[in-house]
Order: C-alpha cells, then structure tokens, then sequence
C-alpha cells in the first residue's frame, strides 16, 4: 500500500468521511485525523459506548447514512486503505520542499506536506502526517453574540446544548429557553423536549414572513420543507411556546440562571418599548448561526470568499494539492457537507494518479451542491441576527470572556482612541488574545467596532507549547493504529 498516492484529510465529520470513503475506494492511501475520539463529527457525535445508549439513532436524522460511512470506513481501515487517527489536534499544515505552485497536485514524492498536530487530551505530544496532498474539513463553529448576564453558568450555546446530549445522554438544566436565530435551533429545542427537558420557550429573532421571499430557492429542495414541517409538528407536541420577532435581551440570577428577559423586535431589530416578559428558567441555550474554521487554509496561503475558503468546482482551492470541502468553504449543513466531500475525495484521487477527473461521474453530487448551496444561502438572508443587537451591550458586559474585556472597554477603544477594526480593538483591550484566540469574541467585538469580520491571519490554529514549536520536524511520521468504531 505504501506506493499508492497518500492523501491527509483533516476532520472526520460529514464532510471529511465522504471525502474518506470516497478517495479510499478509487486507489488512494487515506489518513483520516480527527481531535475527537471517534468519528463522526458534530453531526454525527455518538455517546461514550460506556453509556450503553439502547437507541442513539432516536437522537439523530439521517441515521442510515452515518451508518453506511461508518461501515465503509471501517472496511476501508481493515483493509488497510484508510488510517483513521483520533485526539489528533491539528496546528498546522506545512508546504514541504517539493511542493512547488503549479506543478502538478501530486507535487513529487511522498513529504509534499506534513501535518502537525498534539495528541491527546494534555495536547502536549507532538505528532506528526506526511502526505502528497491535503483535504480540510474542519467544519464549523457557533458564532456568539453577547448580552447583559450570558457569562452566567446555566448559559451555554445551542450547539454545546446538543453536544452534550447526543455525547453524554445528558441535559443541561430542567426548564429551558433556546433563543436566537438559525435552523440549528430546531433540532436543540426538539430533542431537548424529547429527553424531558421543559422548554419553556423557542425565542427566534427572524421574521417568519421572510421565508415568503425565497419561495423558489426553498421550494426546490423539498426534502428540506418535509423536515421543517417535521420539526414543527414536535414543537405543537411538545407544547413548545414560538416567539418569532423576538430576542433575549438579558439573562438573570445570582450564583446562576434564573430567568431570561425577552422581548419583541420593530422591523429594523430594535427592542420594542413595552414588549419585555420574564421568563423563568435554569438553561439558556443560545445560537445565531456558524462560521467555519478556516485557520489551516489562512496559514496554507489558501484564497478566501470573505470568510470562506475558495474552492472551485473540484472543491480544489488555489494552492495546489490542496482541497477543502464542507462548512469550512461556506455553512451549509450535513447534506451539502457530504456532496462536497464525495466531490472532493473523488476529484484528489484521479489527480493524485495524474488523470484528469471526469465530472460527469459526480454529476448528481454536483446537482446536489448546487441546489443546497442555493437553499442556505436564502436562509442566510433569513436567519441574521437582529441588526441592532449591539445595543444590548451595555458597558458592564463582558465581551471577551478570555481576558474580561467589556463593552466599555471596546466603546472607549473604538468612540475615543479611534480603533476600526479588529486587530485594533485587540491592541488597546487585549479582546482576542486569550486561549480562543478571538473565535468567541471576534465577531462581537467586529459588530461593536462596525466592521466586517476579517481573517485572523494567525500563524497557527490552536495555541502550541514552545518545547514542540521547537521540535517541529523531528517527530516520526505518525500512523498510530485507531480504536475500532
């Protein structure tokens, strides 16, 4: 097997399975590197085998096909065609020597890039994968807006409420609102009131009547429409109360939550006057949509679409025997990450053997992206923060939670030291320099700044210990054995 072509794909989530699986069964050797312990990513995140679930399907959609992935993986691994490496934690993607901008994507002998990653939880070993090209699928993470009291315990993001279940079988609190905007809140609020959580409230900032302007993107995928529909009905089940048109506007209590004030919003996002209800609760689980994680490509020297990473129609990106595919070129859930990983691992196998792909033979896979890239990007004019949720920050509230920066800091820097970005922001409050490095607070601290949010540009995508900056290079090439799925 060691002659074949060898492609690292980073993350094992949708995106990066298809892309797995795929390559795997066109004659590539595989390395698959995840930071979880299994595969499956956020989507599919499975509980501990220790916790015996009798039914883990029932907290997921589209279980068949995380199924069929998990089984060709594990057929792929046992006959040696993939190596799945998990507790991997990726810091960098590094060009070798032979790599050389437009030469082929195979680059040369094996070596072209090594990926450097820290093992385990510690996160202090270095590891260390060379291969001839590389596939990000790195997925997404919450963007996060803050307000008065959401440091409170008892206050978590949507995503880290259904993490929890479907990883632990556990939930966060009794009595719960789930707020925000975004599709991520429906399955949050539904399999949290299956479990035997009491929402007590979906609190949804968007305008239902949006949707009547993006009838014919959402028409067109009507596999979507059924599972919203789906979704609605558990929430008629549930008895769960729908507040459209509305934002939480500060979270309440001492040692923690208690109760959450929301209230309506005018059609430009601002609070109406009168509007405010308390609601009483021990669990706020609250989301306004993704962003993708995009740091490996910004230290590749990849191109970026805003905060996307560039791909053309092979998902390929512009520096050669680099490929991206899923939430990391763009949000678009489960679906849309698996086309885009199908494409890509059969796009880095044919290059890899130095043939010339054939479209036609993913032909319905790019159909597929093509109508699901539509679909979110009308949601995407939907599902948008309330334009004026700045205006919640008050000058007490922390905004970076990392090093206690506050909104009046951030005022101050931006209304009377004439800070108009980011970078500047971070300069004068040190907002951005902790252990998240800015992915927490970046885009409030961007919306509080009134600016875009821009790359990061950080030499790295998580923090590394200097003793292993140090030793970079001199680690062997790692290809542990994976446990079994």
């Amino acid at each position: 097997m060691t002659d074949r072509p060898h492609l690292a794909v980073i993350g094992a989530g949708p995106a990066g399975l298809a892309a797995t699986v795929a390559a795997a069964a066109h004659g590539v050797r595989v390395t698959l590197i995840d930071s979880a312990a299994w595969a499956g990513g956020q989507f599919y995140r499975q509980p501990a085998a220790e916790l015996r679930a009798r039914r883990p399907q029932a907290l997921h959609h589209q279980w068949r096909t995380w199924e069929r992935l998990r089984d060709s993986l594990a057929r792929h691994v046992e006959a040696g065609r993939v190596t799945h490496l998990t507790d991997r934690h990726v810091w960098l993607v590094e060009r070798g020597p032979n790599h050389r901008p437009g030469t082929s994507d195979r680059g040369g002998p094996h070596g072209d890039f090594t990926v450097h990653a820290l093992l385990g939880p510690e996160q202090e070993t270095p590891v260390e994968v060379r291969a001839d090209a590389v596939l990000l699928a790195t997925g997404g993470y919450e963007k996060v807006l803050p307000f008065p009291g959401w440091t409170l315990p008892g206050v978590l993001t949507a995503g880290g409420a259904q993490a929890m279940l479907k990883g632990t079988l556990a939930v966060p609190g009794r009595t719960a609102v789930i707020a925000g905007t975004g599709p991520l809140l429906l399955p949050v609020t539904t399999g949290l009131a299956a479990a035997g959580v009491d929402v007590a409230a979906l609190v949804e900032s968007a305008d239902p009547r949006a949707f009547v302007r993006r009838t014919r993107a959402l028409a067109a995928q009507p596999g979507k429409l059924v599972e919203g529909a789906q979704y609605a009905a558990q929430l008629l089940r549930h008895r769960v109360k729908l507040l459209t048109r509305h934002t939480v506007v500060e979270a309440h209590g001492e040692e923690r939550l208690a109760a959450v004030t929301v209230a309506a919003l005018d059609t430009d996002g601002r609070v109406r006057p009168g509007t405010a209800r308390r609601i009483a609760c021990d669990t706020l689980a609250i989301g306004h949509g993704m962003l993708p994680h995009t740091d490996l490509a910004e230290t590749l020297g990849c191109r970026l679409d805003g905060i996307n990473v560039h791909v053309d129609d092979e998902q390929r990106t512009d520096v050669p025997g680099v490929w991206a595919a899923g939430e990391t070129t763009g949000i678009g859930g489960a679906a849309l990450s698996l086309t885009e990983g199908h494409i890509a691992g059969r796009s880095a196998a044919a290059r890899l053997h130095g043939t010339e792909p054939d479209p036609r033979t993913w032909a319905t896979a790019a159909k597929s992206r093509t109508g699901l890239r539509e679909f979110f990007a009308a949601l995407d004019t939907v599902y948008a923060p309330p334009a004026r949720w700045t205006d919640l920050v008050t000058d007490d509230t922390v905004v970076c939670r990392c090093e206690e920066v506050t909104g009046g800091a951030i005022h101050e820097a931006v209304e009377e030291l004439g800070a108009g970005d980011v970078r500047t922001v971070k300069l004068l409050t040190r907002a951005g320099m902790g252990w998240c490095q800015g992915r927490m607070c970046g885009p409030a601290v961007a919306g509080l700044a009134g600016c875009e949010l821009s790359p990061s540009r950080r030499p790295f995508a998580r923090p590394v210990p200097l003793g292993v900056l140090a030793r970079a290079g001199e680690a062997e090439d790692d290809r542990s054995p994976a446990p079994p799925d």
